[in-house]
C-alpha cells in the first residue's frame, strides 16, 4: 500500500495549485497561488492610479513569518491549520483556488505540498538503487529527487523524519528553490541550446530579441509594450496579469505574452503541453487563450518550433524564472524585472505611460 502510495505521488499532481494547474507559487505558488515571485524591480499589486492592493489580514500567530507576509501581500487569505510533525500548516486561498504550504521553522520559506504517509528511510525500499538523489539541506529541509521510470519526484523530509512532502520549496521573495536545487541533475530542467555560440546576450539586445519570439498581445495598439515572458501554469506569471490588467484596460500599456515552459520538472510536461496549446493558436488569441485557461487544443506541427525558438531567446536573455518582464524605456534603455513586480505603478511609469 505504501509502494502504491509513493508511485501516485510520483506519477500524480502534488500540489495544490490556485490557477488550472500549480507551478509559480500562491499568486505565484506553483500553479500559480497567490503569492507574488521575487522582484528585481518595481510592481505590486494592482489598482489603476498609483494605490496598491491591500495585504490581506494574517492570523496572529503567523505574522512574525517573513513568506506568509509576503503571499498576503499579494491578496491571498491566509488561514492556519496547526503544526503537524513539527511544521506549521498554512492555506493560501484566491477566490476559489487555494495552495497548501509547510512552514519552515524559520518562516522563511515553505513546501507546497501536504504530507504523505512514508518515512524518509522508507524511501531506498520504494524506489530502488540508484533512483534517489539527496538534495543539499535548504531553509532546514532536507530534499531528496526520487526518479520512477521516466517520471520523478522532489519529496523533502519534515523535522521529526516521519514523513515525506511531496512538493516545490518556496522562499520568502517567491523563489522556487527546488528549482535550483535539482538544476544540476541530468533531465530534470529543460535546457535549451542557443544558436549564436551559446553566448548570453546583452540587456541591450533584450526587446530586439523579444521581437523575433512568437507571442500574443493584449492592450492598446498605441500604448507602450512591455513583454512578459511566462510559464501557462506558473501562479507568480497569471497573478502578474491579474495585476497588470487594470491598467491594460485603461489603456496604458500593451503586454506581449511570451509562452515558455520552465515547470515540467514539477507538473510532469503539463507547461509544455500548455505551452504547445497557446503556441498553436493565431497570435491574437494567444494572451486571451492564457488568461481564459484555454489550453486543451492539440497542437499544430509548428508549435514545438515556436516553442523551441522562445526557450532559445529566454535562454539567450539568461531568463531564470516566470514571469520575467522586459521592456524600452522613453529614453532608449531597456527595463526588466525577474519576478512579481513590487510596484505595478513603478512599473507602468517607467514605461513612460
Amino acid at each position: 500500500m505504501r509502494v502504491f502510495l509513493v508511485l501516485a505521488a510520483l506519477l500524480a499532481s502534488t500540489s495544490i495549485a490556485l490557477a488550472a494547474s500549480p507551478l509559480c507559487a500562491l499568486s505565484g505558488s506553483t500553479a500559480a497561488p497567490p503569492t507574488p515571485s521575487a522582484p528585481t524591480s518595481p510592481t505590486t499589486s494592482p489598482p489603476l492610479a498609483a494605490t496598491q492592493a491591500a495585504a490581506a489580514p494574517v492570523p496572529a500567530a503567523l505574522q512574525g513569518l517573513a513568506f506568509v507576509q509576503h503571499v498576503a501581500a499579494s491578496g491571498a487569505a491566509i488561514s492556519d491549520l496547526g503544526a503537524s510533525h513539527g511544521l506549521r500548516r498554512v492555506v493560501a486561498r484566491t477566490g476559489d483556488q487555494f495552495m497548501i504550504f509547510q512552514m519552515a521553522p524559520d518562516g522563511s520559506a515553505a513546501v507546497s505540498g501536504a504530507p504523505v504517509e512514508i518515512a524518509p528511510n522508507e524511501l531506498d525500499q520504494i524506489a530502488g538503487p540508484g533512483n534517489i538523489t539527496p538534495l543539499a539541506v535548504s531553509h532546514g529541509f532536507q530534499g531528496f529527487f526520487v526518479r520512477s521510470g521516466p517520471n520523478f519526484q522532489v519529496f523533502y523530509a519534515t523535522p521529526d523524519n516521519e514523513r515525506l512532502i511531496p512538493g516545490v520549496l518556496w522562499d520568502a521573495a517567491g523563489k522556487d528553490v527546488t528549482r535550483q536545487q535539482v538544476a544540476g541533475i541530468p533531465g530534470a530542467v529543460p535546457t535549451v541550446e542557443v544558436t549564436a555560440g551559446g553566448t548570453p546576450q546583452s540587456a541591450a539586445r533584450a526587446v530586439s530579441l523579444l521581437e523575433k519570439t512568437v507571442f500574443g498581445v493584449v492592450g492598446a495598439a498605441s500604448a507602450p509594450r512591455i513583454y512578459m515572458l511566462i510559464d501557462p501554469q506558473c501562479i507568480y506569471s497569471i497573478r502578474a496579469m491579474q495585476m497588470l490588467r487594470p491598467y491594460i484596460d485603461a489603456g496604458r500599456v500593451q503586454v506581449a505574452v511570451v509562452p515558455l515552459s520552465v515547470l515540467d520538472y514539477e507538473d510532469k510536461g503539463e507547461s509544455t503541453r500548455a505551452a504547445l496549446a497557446l503556441l498553436s493558436k493565431p497570435a491574437g488569441q494567444i494572451a486571451s487563450a492564457w488568461q481564459s485557461r484555454d489550453l486543451n487544443n492539440a497542437p499544430v506541427a509548428e508549435a514545438m518550433q515556436r516553442l523551441q525558438l522562445n526557450m532559445q531567446v529566454a535562454d539567450a536573455l539568461r531568463v531564470t524564472g516566470t514571469p520575467t518582464f522586459v521592456w524600452r524605456k522613453p529614453d532608449g534603455s531597456e527595463g526588466r524585472i525577474d519576478g512579481m513586480p513590487e510596484s505595478v505603478p513603478s512599473l507602468v511609469a517607467s514605461l513612460g505611460s
